[in-house]
């Protein structure tokens, strides 16, 4: 079969870890182990956040901003996402070459076309970089939001992802049997005429473009949990297993699923199944073999 596989933050970066290279690494090295298992028998394409290295990178630009020009946000989406394809192919191989396996891993800088209309440039609503104690002094074009009373953070746009602009790319590469590490942090967002705008895409919602685009099987979306439940962290939760479309699509409506957290995931892995995917998988890293085989995990089908 054919993958789409998107990585949660915690793949690459753990909650409480100070985000060293070396510490990224580990947790790749790991990762790549679950993922080098799957491409044995699957033809896959990775895809994964940035949240954190961008994060970290503009408060870089901002220390630095006297002595060297800090770059626009989708120069950065571009800087993070050579960052960590350059880690991933690194860990990748490494296993790879481990196991005695005859593959390779490449990385695709990749553009998202959006819409230069969408509603999201209207109201910036994604949080990123730094908290600031006061929005005294910070940069006047910036969109500035109090956020749940831990100060004050820039918001940007988050349009919807229309198209890739790597797609054949990618296709060619697994054509010659490569893995292919694409779409990093949602991908770098141009309006149709390529000009780069300063937004984030979410990159789960990029994940299901690419994998429509490129004729997957399966897009799988990997995360903190095992499951998405029903009434999440209430006395009756209830984990979502095998279920169609239409269910799912049911309760998305009825809002059982967190704006910031997995909506994102849900409406991605929604959104594959009713473009012509097989299923979507949403469940933890240490899960994702068992869940390829249907023994646990969300697994969303046609019904």
């Amino acid at each position: 079969m054919r993958l789409v596989i998107a990585l949660g933050g915690n793949a690459i970066l753990k909650r409480g870890e100070r985000g060293t290279f070396s510490s990224q690494l580990a947790n790749l090295r790991r990762t790549s182990g679950f993922l080098a298992e799957i491409a044995r028998e699957h033809e896959i394409v990775i895809t994964h956040g940035n949240g954190p290295q961008v994060g970290a990178l503009l408060i870089q630009q901002e220390q630095a901003k006297g002595l060297v020009p800090p770059m626009p946000l989708d120069a950065c989406d571009a800087m993070t996402q050579g960052l960590l394809g350059y880690a991933i192919q690194t860990e990748m191989d490494k296993v790879m070459r481990e196991k005695g396996m005859d593959k390779r891993t490449v990385s695709v800088l990749t553009r998202m076309v959006v819409d230069k209309n969408d509603p999201a440039f209207e109201n910036p609503t994604k949080p990123v970089g730094p908290f600031y104690p006061s929005p005294k002094g910070l940069p006047k074009e910036w969109v500035v939001k109090e956020d749940a009373g831990r100060g004050y953070r820039r918001v940007v746009p988050s349009p919807m992802p229309i198209r890739s602009l790597e797609s054949k790319a990618i296709l060619a590469l697994l054509d010659r049997g490569y893995i292919v590490v694409c779409g990093g942090g949602g991908g770098i967002p141009v309006l149709e005429d390529l000009t780069g705008v300063e937004a984030v895409i979410d990159k789960d919602l990029a994940s299901y473009v690419i994998a429509r685009e490129i004729g997957a099987d399966g897009l799988i979306i990997l995360t903190d949990v095992e499951y998405a439940y029903l009434n999440f962290r209430k006395p009756n939760q209830k984990p979502i297993r095998e279920i169609t479309l239409e269910e799912m699509k049911s309760y998305l409506s009825e809002g059982h699923f967190s704006e910031g957290s997995m909506k994102p995931k849900i409406l991605a892995a929604i959104k594959f199944v009713e473009s012509g995917g097989k299923f979507s998988i949403i469940t933890r890293l240490d899960k994702v073999l068992d869940a390829l085989n249907r023994k646990t995990g969300t697994i969303i089908t046609q019904g």
